[in-house]
């Protein structure tokens, strides 16, 4: 996968539990789980914008862009 999620990692940093940024966010535990693994295909940027602004971080702190092995 190129693009990984790192929202655990952000978590851990700024010491947030899932459950309190979902609620803010205003989506599911279970989605914010799905969010956190990076099974999932997109996200809203208006979720995003939730994200950044509870976590006061930049939206390129939870993406990272990692090539495939092998180039196609």
């Amino acid at each position: 996968m190129a693009i990984v999620v790192q929202l655990d990692v952000m978590l851990a940093r700024r010491k947030v539990k899932s459950k309190d940024l979902a609620e803010f966010v205003g989506i599911t535990e279970a989605n914010m789980s799905l969010l956190k693994q990076g099974k999932v295909k997109g996200v809203r940027f208006d979720t995003l914008e939730k994200i950044c602004e509870y976590l006061q971080c930049q939206p390129g702190e939870l993406l990272v862009y990692q090539p495939d092995a092998d180039p196609p």
